[in-house]
């Protein structure tokens, strides 16, 4: 079973790409990936989230 389901749900929802996401964050996309295979703690899914919800209403 896939981890932290809700981060990659609400980042899917926003339309964001995951590449933007890590990009805002100072990661390569790789690096993302492999960040999301083990549970987050809450602090940096608010954080993950939080960046999806600001790069989609830069879109908007």
């Amino acid at each position: 079973m896939k981890k932290n389901i809700d981060v990659r749900n609400f980042i899917e929802q926003t339309g964001v790409k995951y590449w933007e996401v890590a990009e805002k964050l100072g990661i390569t996309d790789g690096n993302f990936s492999r960040k999301l295979r083990k549970e987050l703690p809450t602090k940096e899914k608010e954080l993950i989230t939080n960046i999806a919800l600001e790069l989609k209403n830069k879109k908007d």
